[in-house]
């Protein structure tokens, strides 16, 4: 499900709604993805192919499942208890947003 989630990201891009292009970074268990956005255009890697991602994103794929197709929106105490890890939080935010996942 992972899989088929990230490949249909260029497709249900949002554009204009990034301004400044961003690289994420997503370790999900066995799934690992790079996701670079801009104001025009979405672009999906396979594995890490950035050394430095903007915004890293790391939590069990049952629990991002339950972000994309549920709406579920972490809070601090997810954030907290590890359950997500982030470096950058208010990005993933940003990202959810140019695919029309709203908050």
């Amino acid at each position: 499900m992972i899989v088929q989630i990230f490949a249909t990201l260029p497709g249900s891009f949002v554009a204009g709604v990034v301004t400044t292009p961003t690289s994420y970074y997503f370790s999900l268990e066995n799934s690992k993805k790079t996701v670079f956005v801009a104001a025009d255009h979405c672009r999906v890697e396979d594995g890490r192919t950035v050394e430095n991602a903007d915004c890293v994103c790391k939590t069990s794929a049952e629990f991002f499942l339950k972000i994309w197709q549920e709406d579920y929106r972490p809070g601090l105490g997810d954030f907290l208890s590890g359950k997500i890890k982030s470096n950058n939080p208010d990005s993933l935010k940003n990202f959810l947003k140019a695919f029309g996942k709203s908050d």
